[in-house]
């Protein structure tokens, strides 16, 4: 196939026409010559040229994203060379082009090899970028223009790789463009990616759209607007946008609706500030607005920067959102703030900081959805206040410890709820538009769980308690690694203070680990060969002649906990396990320790080494229970169970018993029991009586 000539001084031209040719842009020009020799003979599947593409890409930053930096820029030609051209490494582009065009373009850079399918492989490869736009968020950036040069010249893909990166898009680039504040790049990512996703049902969408645009009622409604500003003396443009496909397309259920509530957007220029909220007002007289729908991101701007007066009115049937800002405002909201990502700014200085947080995680936690993630981050605003009257701007469904730790990470770390007026709420609880917050505090830092994380939806929240939740695994890996390589140098007759003589370095070196308390955090997780390090330890400590190492066999080495942290300790959802039960195996990685009874019929078909399995009890005195429990007991009489329970060990706390069957006036009923208890040696006796009074019961531990 046959593709354009691209014709290399007339781009050179038009980009000096967008971004000059002063030295302080030198670096593009050079980057440019640089790209060209590198993709010299390279063709796209279309027959362009390839360096069309990165052309291109360098061309949206500058042109429709206003950058003028010129690191990004060249970055945005470099972006494919270490990935297409075999003789470009890193190394080379530091040296040409410096360390920040580096990290940018290595950001960029995919996965070349991986042995896994092609899920693991696209999961590996957006954690990769993520790790990059952590150090470097211009990387987000330039691939947010690579994917928007790709949907413009998709026509020449077979269909599946079409649907795919259409998948892709609507997934992760586009909701990322949202959350950066590119809003006219979003509209047009998902727009093209939307077409190809949904190719029948997208025309026959399309058509409704245009059939909105030519409604005659539309040129009525403008200009009895602009008549009303005129006679107020108010010069404003009104336009009427009406949404494309983009604005059908629910996010959280991946399909495309055929109505939505607010079809039709009315958008109004002007001047300055105070002719906004005059035009304000001259609407609400006109059309009197949805109650509580007036929204002031002028006063109160959105993260990103947007601003402008928002309102919804009902005319004719239909609802409308008016869109009031100044020329600068709507010009700035289609770049959010990238345009001045090299100008000193407290609000993006502020805004990086939490997009690099968020990136961190997601580079960096497979635990973590980054599609829940992005998608929480980009969702509206709700506006909150300290008791001082700071304003606190969070995404909807935004829980208490979001906004605990956005005013400081000690004060989310040590938040127990909060006060809103008069009433207590948790941690978790959701916060509600215009909402007063009073964070409570405890002392020491809270151990918070699991679930937290899914509730907050902040990148901050949700990158600290990643953090505290990484260092709680730690805590316990370290100490499980101890007791596993103890056990493991005993059995080949080697003393354990070996790992304190100095020579323990090089064998430190020789596994790339730069601690003793790295290398047991890494046994404790399973992330290391038994055999080789004991082997390293023996040959390199003691000179050993006897250098084969049998495999030992039979029984498996044992730990001992005093903690039932759920985020360190997993029950496997197969057979259920609770600390009371006897002959635990826990299975080593690290998110943890995951328990299977020793009969589980999932963990006889699972292939481990022996080294990765451990024998899991624990010292039952000095493991506290903070979990309020629960038993419920079937056909029994209240007298019956009061009795039972007032013979109840002195460890037994009961707070609350309900009847959750029969009536009243039955004899025989079901009762729910709940209980605190102060360690698991007080439970263990409480299941004990349960057994010895022959209740019928049921009990599931809650850690």
């Amino acid at each position: 196939m046959e593709g354009k000539k691209f014709d290399l001084e007339q781009y050179r031209r038009d980009m000096e026409a967008l971004i000059g040719a002063s030295p302080s842009v030198g670096l593009f020009y050079k980057a440019l010559d640089f790209a060209a020799a590198a993709h010299e003979g390279q063709l796209r599947r279309s027959g362009d040229p390839y360096i069309m593409h990165p052309c291109a890409t360098a061309r949206i930053l500058a042109e429709e994203l206003e950058i003028r930096n010129a690191e990004i820029l060249a970055a945005g030609l470099l972006h494919d060379t270490i990935e297409d051209v075999e003789e470009i490494v890193p190394a080379v582009i530091r040296e040409k082009f410096g360390t920040t065009v580096e990290a940018i373009v290595v950001g960029c850079t995919k996965v070349k090899h991986h042995s896994g399918d092609k899920q693991a492989l696209k999961k590996l490869v957006h954690r990769q970028l993520f790790t990059g736009a952590a150090t470097r968020p211009e990387v987000m950036i330039v691939k947010i223009a690579d994917r928007l040069h790709n949907l413009r010249t998709l026509d020449s893909m077979p269909r599946h790789k079409r649907q795919r990166i259409a998948d892709e898009t609507l997934d992760f680039y586009a909701p990322l463009a949202t959350l950066l504040g590119l809003f006219g790049v979003k509209r047009e990512l998902y727009n093209r990616a939307l077409v190809n996703k949904f190719p029948k049902q997208g025309h026959k969408l399309q058509q409704q759209i245009n059939r909105l645009k030519g409604n005659p009622a539309l040129s009525n409604l403008t200009v009895k607007i602009e008549q009303s500003l005129n006679e107020a003396a108010v010069a404003a443009k009104v336009v009427v946008r009406t949404k494309g496909l983009w604005g059908y397309y629910d996010i959280k259920n991946r399909i495309l609706r055929t109505e939505i509530e607010i079809p039709q957007e009315i958008l109004i220029t002007t001047a300055n500030r105070i002719s906004c909220y005059q035009i304000l007002g001259i609407l609400n007289e006109i059309f009197p607005p949805v109650p509580r729908t007036i929204r002031d991101f002028i006063a109160n701007p959105k993260p990103t920067g947007y601003q402008g007066l928002h309102a919804k009115a009902i005319i004719d049937g239909g609802k409308y959102l008016f869109k009031i800002r100044t020329d600068e405002m709507a010009h700035s909201a289609q770049c959010g703030l990238v345009k001045d990502w090299n100008q000193a700014n407290r609000k993006m200085d502020r805004f990086l900081k939490e997009l690099q947080e968020m990136f961190d995680i997601l580079g960096n936690d497979d635990a973590v959805s980054y599609r829940d993630m992005i998608a929480a981050s980009g969702r509206k605003e709700i506006y909150t206040y300290t008791p001082d009257g700071d304003l606190i701007c969070l995404p909807v469904h935004s829980a208490v410890l979001d906004f605990a730790f956005h005013i400081h990470t000690e004060i989310g770390h040590s938040c127990v709820g909060a006060m809103i007026g008069n009433q207590r709420v948790e941690p978790g609880d959701m916060l509600q538009d215009g909402s007063v917050v009073k964070i409570l505090r405890q002392d020491t830092p809270v151990d918070f769980d699991l679930e937290m994380q899914t509730q907050c939806q902040t990148p901050r929240a949700r990158s600290e308690l990643a953090k505290a939740f990484r260092e709680r695994i730690k805590h316990v890996a370290v100490s499980t690694g101890r007791a596993v390589l103890e056990q493991e140098m005993r059995r080949y007759g080697l003393p354990f203070d070996l790992i304190e003589h100095p020579g323990m370095e090089n064998i430190l070196l020789y596994f790339n680990i730069t601690s003793r308390d790295e290398l047991l955090q890494r046994v404790g997780q399973g992330r290391i060969q038994m055999r080789e390090l004991i082997y390293e330890i023996r040959s390199g400590l003691l000179q050993s002649r006897d250098m084969l190492l049998q495999q030992p066999t039979g029984i498996l080495n044992r730990i001992v906990l005093n903690t039932v942290d759920p985020v360190v300790v997993k029950s496997s959802a197969c057979c259920r396990p609770t600390p009371l039960d006897r002959g635990l195996i826990g299975l080593l990685s690290t998110r943890g320790i995951s328990l299977h009874c020793k009969d589980c019929f999932q963990l006889k078909k699972m292939k481990f080494q022996r080294e990765d399995a451990v024998e899991v009890r624990w010292r039952l005195g000095a493991t506290p229970v903070l979990k309020l429990q629960q038993f419920i007991v079937t056909d029994i009489t209240a007298k019956y169970l009061f009795s039972r329970l007032a013979e109840g060990p002195e460890e037994l706390h009961v707070m609350r018993v309900d009847r959750i069957e029969g009536d009243s006036s039955a004899s025989f009923c079901a009762w729910e029991v709940h209980f605190t208890v102060a360690n698991l040696l007080g439970l263990k006796k409480i299941i004990r009586h349960l057994d010895r009074s022959f209740l019928t019961y049921q009990f599931e531990f809650k850690h």
